[in-house]
């Protein structure tokens, strides 16, 4: 697992990765904010960390499902690397989930941005990685900036493939297309977007004002949004949230 979040009143961020015990990342990227002078803290340093502060945490068989034992089966027999909760096929369905273009059921990875009613700005994203992926590989979600940016004009958590994230500094670049080509919330987020290979991005973000914005060159992205009157919309495919 790994995670980051930020939040713009105290201009602080923290994030983790390579955790293999703590149940919930984002809370342990928070502690790694509030509780050090560092922003990123990895694998055995993390979890001694955790350790210290009583987080919650499970014997590493407890991330273990036979879902996710079957995902990485066959992950590895199409000797590819794929988004975690890509829906394992069903013996049954592999011949015809073959002429399935590779990506087309992926989805993972858990984002949420939030503004309160003075206008500051938080966000926070976690995420189990890629099955089948090298070992010590770092993606974009524990990276400020790629996978999670706050500042003063928006608050930003995005997803898709890793690297593609991190050459873009896809969060971090929403704000800074707001700032510097003064767009406004939506047409920033999908100016990034654009700018991304399709099939590889996504992002959800709201801004000081409390515009929303969710935008993906994806076939979908799980996503949803509520506010203070009550107002609330869930949605997957090309419907934009309001």
């Amino acid at each position: 697992m790994e995670a980051s979040i930020m939040d713009r009143k105290s201009k602080k961020c923290g994030a983790v990765s390579g955790l293999s015990t703590v149940v919930n990342a984002v809370s342990l990227a928070r502690l790694v904010m509030e509780k050090t002078p560092h922003i990123y803290l990895g694998f055995h340093g993390a979890e001694a960390f955790a350790r210290e502060q009583g987080v919650e945490t499970a014997d590493p068989s407890y991330f273990i499902t036979p879902e996710n034992i079957e995902r990485l089966k066959q992950a590895q027999d199409a000797n590819r690397v794929q988004i975690d909760y890509t829906q394992p096929v069903q013996k049954e369905a592999k011949d015809a989930a073959a002429t399935i273009p590779n990506g087309d059921s992926q989805i993972g990875t858990v984002g949420c941005v939030a503004v309160d009613s003075e206008g500051n700005l938080a966000s926070a994203t976690s995420t189990g990685g890629l099955v089948n992926k090298m070992a010590g590989r770092i993606g974009d979600s524990p990276i400020i900036g790629a996978g999670t940016y706050a500042n003063h004009l928006c608050a930003v958590s995005a997803t898709g493939k890793g690297e593609a994230m991190i050459r873009g500094t896809v969060a971090r670049d929403v704000a800074a297309v707001m700032e510097f080509k003064g767009l406004s919330l939506k047409e920033a987020a999908a100016y990034v977007i654009d700018q991304v290979p399709p099939g590889n991005a996504g992002l959800v973000a709201v801004s000081s004002t409390g515009e929303i914005a969710t935008v993906f060159n994806t076939t979908g992205m799980f996503r949803a949004c509520a506010s203070e009157d009550g107002y609330s919309e869930v949605a997957i495919w090309d419907s934009p949230l309001k």
